[in-house]
């Protein structure tokens, strides 16, 4: 298996990565599905991967994170960072690698796309357009203890509500909700010095990001400003336990519709051979 992983890591379909590093765009867009309801946790069963810090469930076709709460109030910019990098702007922090995270969702046949970035649209490189970000679409939860000491999986979505200025714009119509599915943007690939590149989310500790910082692992569709007047999203922590808490920071790629059946081609028709009198 560690073969194998070390082996698509070698060949992750980025088509963004070497390209050139991104600027954090500064326009916002506005997420909008709604969460599912609470489901019990479903009990891991089967043959597992294990990586340091994670766990790939092939049968329940999830990646199970190990985390720990970090934030219980105050403004979102990330769901979730790397131990020791943006704990006072994140709900959890985690001390798996974002590459190895990235692997993980590929054996679960997710394919990632590449983060919101600038582009030049002209050889002198003086006008740029931005590139929304894209990849697949994967579900965000926690799991963790409810009242009776259960593990139960909520939807990210329950731990996250408008901020106080995003709230009062919808004073006539109802409140923005925040969604629980993200797309697998997939980071960059960088030169750092001598050495193999070095997959950027495991420098920043951007592992799913609600702002765009442009080498995230996880982001929300579109492109979402950093400044503090940009940001819509802040903790809800009625169902959060205590900072420090271990919980498991749950990824489940959405499963793909199943190709449509068209119909058969026609049968070519094959030339009978000649023979030589």
């Amino acid at each position: 298996m560690s073969k194998w992983i070390l082996l698509l890591v070698a060949l992750l379909p980025n088509p963004c990565w070497g390209a050139t590093a991104p600027r954090p765009p500064a326009a916002a867009d506005r997420p909008a599905p709604d969460p599912p309801a609470t489901r019990p946790a479903p009990k891991p069963t089967g043959k597992n991967a294990k990586l340091p810090g994670l766990v790939v469930n092939f049968r329940e076709r999830c990646v199970d994170v190990e985390a720990a709460v970090c934030l219980r109030q105050g403004l979102l910019e990330l769901i979730a960072c790397t131990k020791g990098t943006k704990e006072h702007e994140s709900i959890v922090a985690i001390n798996a690698k974002p590459a190895h995270i990235h692997v993980s969702l590929l054996l679960l046949s997710a394919r990632n796309g590449n983060p919101a970035m600038r582009k030049p649209i002209n050889p002198e490189k003086t006008r740029w357009i931005d590139v929304p970000p894209q990849g697949d679409p994967v579900d965000v939860f926690l799991v963790l203890p409810n009242k009776m000491g259960k593990k139960v999986e909520r939807p990210i979505s329950d731990f996250v509500t408008p901020a106080e200025g995003a709230a009062a714009e919808k004073v006539d119509s109802e409140a923005p909700k925040f969604p629980h599915t993200f797309l697998f943007a997939g980071s960059l690939l960088r030169n750092h010095g001598p050495g193999p590149q070095k997959y950027l989310s495991d420098l920043s500790g951007n592992v799913i990001s609600v702002v765009t910082f442009g080498d995230e692992l996880l982001c929300l569709p579109g492109i979402h400003g950093q400044g503090n007047d940009s940001l819509m999203w802040r903790v809800n922590a009625t169902n959060l336990p205590a900072i420090g808490t271990k919980v498991t920071l749950r990824l489940r790629p959405k499963p793909k519709p199943a190709p449509k059946a068209g119909k058969a081609d026609p049968p070519r028709a094959v030339p009978a051979p000649t023979t030589k009198r």
